[in-house]
């Protein structure tokens, strides 16, 4: 067993009320007998590794998951049968909503790194859901979330260039590491360059090169997956007005 996962689960052992990121995924203003509650129908599962499904498109669908360490992506194949990334999840971010329309999901879920989740099963968590109405009303915001989001990626995949993509991409990044008082101008990209670049619908190339002309620029160095934001006015900047609307098109909550 490696270091890593041995972190991941001693993490496993942590409940919701000394959780870190119970700001992130829990309804705010729960009382303590509500939060015992939820922590009750949680299942904290086992580590996922790199390149493990989480969930597969077509399976059924029987819990929705809250990434607890590590980081996710989810895709779905595009009419062409070629794989189409949708989202990278980070801690504190749920996924698996997409099988709301459905008994199935429509994406999967893959771990970009050895990873634990938090598990709420459906059926467990409709009881719940009729016991702590804050937990109706969290779910109907985060579904609104969702729909938001789907509706900013149109926006950054068709309407954006693509340097505005990629400076939009790592402003969200930054908002999200903000979010959960980590570093927000330096940080790990624990998806490779392929994975962001089918993201945002651009060549691998293309990518690369727009990394080395903002590097370039000393808008931000670059490390090998690490990245350190140097100027994040300039980097804002090349958004352009409406950039809050804009970069949300990355954020998965």
């Amino acid at each position: 067993m490696t270091e890593a996962t041995q972190i991941n689960f001693d993490q496993l052992k942590v409940s919701c009320a000394n959780c870190s990121l119970r700001e992130l995924c829990v309804p705010q203003g729960m009382s303590e007998e509500e939060l015992e509650l939820v922590d009750k129908i949680i299942e904290r599962k086992k580590p996922v590794h790199k390149n493990d499904y989480l969930f597969r498109a077509g399976d059924t669908n029987r819990s929705i998951y809250a990434v607890l360490s590590g980081s996710v992506k989810t895709l779905v194949d595009n009419p062409n049968g070629e794989e189409q990334i949708v989202g990278f999840h980070l801690p504190g971010e749920l996924l698996g909503m997409d099988g709301f329309s459905g008994d199935a999901h429509t994406c999967s879920s893959v771990a970009l790194e050895t990873s634990s989740v938090c598990e709420f099963p459906l059926e467990k968590l409709d009881e719940v859901c009729h016991l702590v109405p804050s937990i109706q009303y969290a779910m109907r915001r985060i579904m609104g979330k969702e729909v938001t989001k789907d509706h900013a990626m149109l926006l950054l995949l068709g309407r954006m260039s693509a340097e505005e993509k990629l400076a939009s991409f790592l402003v969200s990044l930054s908002k999200r590491m903000a979010q959960r008082h980590w570093k927000q101008t330096e940080f790990n990209l624990t998806m490779p360059r392929q994975d962001i670049a089918n993201y945002l619908g651009l060549a691998v190339e293309t990518v690369s090169r727009l990394f080395a002309h903002l590097q370039d620029e000393n808008i931000i160095e670059v490390d090998r997956r690490r990245v350190n934001i140097s100027d994040m006015d300039r980097l804002k900047a090349i958004i352009g007005d409406g950039s809050a609307a804009k970069s949300a098109a990355a954020e998965q909550g």
